[in-house]
């Protein structure tokens, strides 16, 4: 991997090199010159590279934006959000400033999303000129990867700042400097760049080289294009610092719910994508399988010295031991009140919301206000974590069981929840592979109307993506982002205080090391156990289970936000760029 991207670098300052010579009428070109490059495969090829090599940079995917877009929501927090005036924290807490020192960089994730977008741009323009892609099949999939991994960026551009530089040129004196554009022209091009992609694209296992989830494929630009499509129409924070739908009606809600059904259809009728059981799937992402065809549909590929998913999002190891060589994770986790969401039953629950960490080999419980993401673990890798700063791990950024509740969310809102039931009772089915009655029992409720199957949409998505990061944008396309948040706000509360549905739950845990001598036995976790029963059992060890110290500067439930989450939904441009503008960016439609 690390020779490739190290390829891919030298290629791409050869094409920005020979882009320089053209402006400036070089008289001879270089035999690595675009027409080159181009029109040879392998060449090509790395270029692709040299895109990826921008999302595995230090301050980009790897330890920046996977890191903190997405925290806080209802499903996700910031491990340290009490901590309000913590650089971390405030990306979290909905009062980030343009100037938080983890960000306001020159090489941070919104320069390194630009410079993979302008690697991307190269790239698409070279290949259109001499890559030969209506007739050649292996160039067609290096500009249908390319396309799909600018999407990637924009929307993560998007999400992350909201209305940003439209750029789809390589870069000339003319558009050196840009102001912001109405996200809507991106969308568009996007839409239509996916669309592109898909037709250049082959199906998961198809090829070789779509073998791995490691390259992009047919199913995931389609999936993908759903995706934008569902934010395209939903609700969003404007440049005129209001939440509304886009007015421009090629973007209406009903145009992107269809597209979004069409190309969730066309993936689940390809029959190339599977679902596996849920915990499976991140055994599968931890034990970097890598596998075409099954769940996964791409992922941001790490070697093994980049990366940080489980050093950020993973279950704590506070001390190294046989499973890593660095005692990290748990820097972001569940939402505390996710834990008791999930109805008995649910196998996702144990894969997803953790409630312990490993010290000096052992699961020890952590804290109520600390719980960790399951789906990744360092215990769960066929090797051993060696780098002190990264694991190495992928980015899964999309799976089949989104597809599927994609599907069900668009058919819903066009023709009614009885044609949509089939694909969230998939994915219910998944969830209670032991209760059927039971699944029978939720479609029932959920198919009574429109609303009751969106709800249920809403909180199904919750508890599939919890720590996935995929919340936040969606509570803002549904223009939930503010009602949820204080939804949670409320629970935490009552969760801490042990009032409403939390009332009779036990102020303790209770806990004992297994046998086996590293894994944890805590009762006082759930609904209908109780602290007299928590004594009698004589378990040897036990601990207040709360959310809030006495010391504590602000409680849990007020630092999950701070200011209205609407007005915030996004974060500033940093202010290194807003400088270096030439004057035409501002941050003025957030207050």
């Amino acid at each position: 991997m690390k020779k490739i991207f190290n390829i891919a670098l030298v290629l791409t300052g050869l094409i920005l090199i020979s882009s320089c010579k053209d402006t400036l009428d070089a008289p001879s070109k270089s035999s690595l010159d675009e027409s080159v490059i181009f029109s040879t495969p392998d060449l090509a090829e790395g270029t692709l590279a040299g895109i990826l090599q921008s999302f595995g940079e230090t301050n980009s995917y790897r330890g920046r934006y996977i890191a903190h877009y997405g925290i806080n929501t209802d499903a996700e927090v910031n491990n340290s959000l009490k901590t309000s005036t913590d650089a971390r924290a405030q990306l979290a807490n909905y009062n980030t400033t343009a100037n938080n020192t983890n960000m306001n960089t020159d090489n941070n994730a919104y320069a390194k999303f630009y410079e993979g977008i302008e690697r991307a741009n190269l790239a698409i323009r070279g290949l259109r000129a001499y890559g030969n892609v209506n007739s050649n099949l292996r160039m067609a999939q290096v500009l249908g990867e390319a396309l799909t991994l600018r999407a990637v960026l924009y929307n993560d551009l998007i999400k992350g700042w909201g209305d940003v530089p439209a750029r789809f040129e390589p870069i000339s004196g003319a558009t050196l400097y840009l102001p912001r554009s109405d996200r809507d022209v991106i969308y568009k091009q996007l839409l239509a760049d996916l669309e592109e992609a898909a037709g250049l694209l082959s199906w998961p296992n198809q090829t070789a080289t779509t073998s791995t989830v490691e390259h992009v494929n047919k199913a995931f630009a389609k999936g993908l294009r759903a995706r934008l499509a569902l934010y395209a129409g939903g609700y969003a924070l404007r440049l005129d610092g209001t939440v509304r739908l886009s007015n421009d009606p090629d973007l209406s809600k009903e145009k992107m719910y269809a597209i979004a059904k069409k190309e969730c259809l066309e993936i689940i009728n390809s029959n190339t994508l599977k679902l596996l059981p849920f915990e499976t799937v991140f055994r599968r992402l931890n034990e970097e399988s890598l596998l075409a065809g099954e769940e996964s549909m791409w992922e941001i590929p790490f070697s093994e010295g980049r990366g940080r998913v489980i050093f950020d999002l993973g279950v704590r190891h506070t001390t190294t031991d046989k499973y890593t060589g660095q005692n990290r994770g748990g820097a972001n986790g569940p939402n505390p009140i996710m834990w008791y969401e999930y109805e008995p039953g649910d196998v996702r629950r144990e894969v997803t919301v953790v409630p312990y960490e490993w010290t000096n080999g052992v699961q020890v419980p952590s804290n109520l206000s600390r719980l960790y993401f399951g789906k990744y673990r360092y215990e769960w890798m066929k090797r051993r974590v060696t780098s002190t700063n990264d694991d190495g791990l992928n980015w899964m950024y999309m799976r089949y069981a989104d597809v599927l509740l994609m599907a069900a969310e668009a058919i819903n809102e066009l023709d009614g929840p009885a044609a949509a039931a089939p694909y969230l009772k998939l994915v219910r089915e998944r969830a209670f592979p032991n209760n059927p009655a039971q699944v029978t029992q939720f479609m029932t409720q959920a198919t009574a109307s429109p609303t009751t199957f969106f709800n249920a949409i809403v909180n199904e998505r919750a508890l599939e993506f919890t720590g996935e990061m995929l919340r936040k944008a969606d509570l803002i396309r549904w223009n939930l982002l503010s009602t949820k948040l204080a939804e949670a706000k409320t629970k935490l509360e009552q969760l801490d205080k042990r009032q409403g549905k939390y009332a009779n739950l036990p102020a303790k845990i209770y806990y004992r090391t297994a046998a086996d001598g590293e894994t944890v036995q805590i009762y006082g976790l759930n609904f209908g156990e109780t602290d007299a029963q928590g004594v009698a059992l004589g378990y040897t060890s036990n601990k207040t289970w709360t959310l809030s110290a006495s010391n504590d500067p602000i409680s849990y439930w007020d630092a999950l936000f701070l200011k209205d989450p609407n007005a915030q939904q996004v974060w500033p441009i940093w202010q290194y760029f807003i400088e270096n503008s030439n004057g035409l960016l501002n941050n003025d439609h957030l207050k």
